[in-house]
């Protein structure tokens, strides 16, 4: 609980990062703290708040251990965020000392397990294909869009757009990404990444993510790249996404999408707007 002389609008938060991908995560559990839109935009401003990729609301459940509301650094609300699921994951293994857990997030039920040497694994849920599960504007072929470069559609809670290139690093993505993430085939507008084959088991991968821009990671962004190579058959089920902020490992198995990778927790701090 905050201290009787805390201000209304104090806000006590984390601050964590899988990859460079950064969060700002606010422990709601115990006290019903109220986070809007004009809060959260307020927060994610680098120069005048305190910056972040994406912000996370940690609330009580009934039937798990936490349940996760995610936002966007424009305050656009998000089904999923895996590498911040990773990382309160790896805030509560820690805090409770239980080795596996469940997190709900509007996406669904989500299972976090304690991988070993310091890394964590969460498991994202089966990726959807159809068209009107990313969702897309009209019905249509996911695997290959009629858009110029054939990309993929997929969804893992939220969409994505995933163009495989010969070099993903040569692509302006700073100019490329706003452009797809309105395409008008996304309704819902889509992250996009684009992504080239290192080996059968090895993919290099940049982000343009909703509602952000360029982030250094994105752990959803890697699921869905992961699903859209193995459906095109350049890779195995089991991959190693290499990010401008680092790896992670993602594995396609029967149960789900599960992607194994670091966490930090920065620092704690109060928000006082």
């Amino acid at each position: 609980m905050r201290a009787m002389n805390a201000r209304q609008t104090d806000i006590p938060f984390m601050k964590m990062h899988g990859l460079g991908n950064d969060f700002v995560v606010i422990d709601a559990r115990a006290d019903a703290l109220a986070v809007t839109p004009a809060t959260v935009r307020a927060m994610a401003d680098r120069h005048r708040g305190i910056g972040f990729d994406q912000l996370a609301v940690m609330q009580a459940a009934r039937d798990a251990d936490v349940h996760l509301v995610f936002y966007n650094a424009d305050g656009s609300v998000s089904a999923a965020c895996g590498n911040a699921t990773r990382c309160i994951a790896r805030h509560l293994i820690t805090e409770t000392g239980h080795p596996e857990l469940t997190l709900t997030t509007d996406r669904g039920a989500l299972t976090a397990r304690d991988a070993g040497g310091g890394l964590t694994s969460v498991n994202m849920g089966h990726a959807m294909t159809r068209w009107n599960e990313v969702p897309l504007a009209r019905e249509m072929d996911t695997l290959e869009l009629p858009i110029e470069g054939g990309p993929t559609a997929t969804s893992m809670g939220n969409p994505h757009c995933t163009f495989f290139v010969k070099d993903a690093g040569s692509i302006d993505l700073a100019a490329q990404g706003p452009l797809i993430e309105r395409h008008p085939l996304f309704p819902e507008r889509t992250n996009v990444q684009f992504a080239h084959v290192v080996a059968p088991d090895v993919l290099q991968m940049r982000v343009w993510e909703r509602g952000t821009g360029i982030t250094l990671a994105s752990g959803s962004s890697s699921c869905a790249t992961a699903v859209a190579a193995h459906r095109r058959g350049l890779t195995g089920p089991e991959v190693t996404i290499r990010l401008d902020g680092g790896e992670i490992a993602i594995r396609i198995a029967e149960d789900g999408v599960w992607m194994t990778g670091p966490t930090a927790h920065v620092f704690d701090g109060v928000w006082r707007g």
